[in-house]
């Protein structure tokens, strides 16, 4: 069985925010996947070396990343979206930071959208980021989409994380990834997550707060309501690659939760 893969991205959301925001998605959603309220990220808990971590599925000291600066690697490893492309599948990305622009390789995704949250604001962005998601799901046929949302990040540093500013925003991504949840054509899998936590108005250090982040997976293979052990930021691109059935690069560190 192979699936098609929406995976999205909501900077910054600790998983203790998911209980406390005003939209319900998120806590429902957990009765529709399999999922860990308990997953780890890696040091340093920052947006970019969290990424690459994502994508890349090894740690920092691997990767060589540990600014919001991309670094390019001496020993390249093949990222999830170029190892799709690799797979003879199709891939998109659409985000609204841009440092995320060195992610995969030129040429691998058949769109690559990038939005400044700072044209319509942060909640708008997102929202518009959703909406052409969807768009690309109904109208080009793509294998894999990865969907980043960033208000959440700006929020928290903006006015503090778990400040009612910072909830408002979680609920914000929440309401998008309902939208997309509920659209989602059947043969499509979901998966949720985030980089990093945060505290105060800030994030970095290698405390719970920052370190502790939600990961769901919805739909075929995964078991509905199933709490998932000890998973990581790096377990998320294996993952994938099981479930769209393609033999995951070498380099890559993590395991597969299926």
């Amino acid at each position: 069985m192979s699936q098609k893969v929406l995976l999205i991205l909501v900077d910054g959301m600790r998983p203790d925010a998911i209980d406390a925001c005003p939209h319900p998605f998120l806590r429902e959603l957990r009765k529709e996947s399999a999922y860990s309220m308990k997953a780890s990220t890696v040091m340093p808990s920052v947006t970019l070396p969290c990424h690459a971590s994502l994508f890349l599925s090894v740690g920092p000291e691997r990767h060589g990343i540990t600014t919001n600066v991309w670094m390019p690697q001496v020993r390249p490893i093949v990222s999830l979206g170029d190892a799709v492309h690799q797979a003879g599948k199709r891939a998109a990305m659409y985000y609204n930071w841009e440092e995320l622009r060195d992610l995969n390789r030129p040429g691998s995704l058949i769109h690559s959208e990038y939005h400044n949250m700072e044209r319509t604001g942060g909640l708008a962005s997102d929202r518009l980021l959703t909406e052409h998601t969807l768009a690309c799901i109904r109208e080009d046929d793509p294998d894999f989409i990865f969907l980043y949302l960033g208000y959440t990040d700006e929020a928290g540093h903006s006015k503090g994380w778990m400040t009612a500013h910072y909830l408002e925003a979680v609920a914000g991504a929440s309401a998008c990834i309902e939208t997309l949840y509920r659209a989602l054509p059947e043969g499509w899998s979901m998966i949720v997550t985030a980089d990093h936590g945060g505290h105060d108005r800030g994030h970095g250090l290698d405390i719970p707060e920052d370190m502790t982040i939600p990961v769901y997976f919805a739909g075929a293979p995964f078991e509905k309501g199933k709490e998932l052990p000890g998973v990581s930021i790096k377990d998320i691109a294996p993952t994938i690659a099981k479930i769209m059935d393609f033999a995951p690069p070498k380099e890559w560190e993590g395991a597969s939760v299926v």
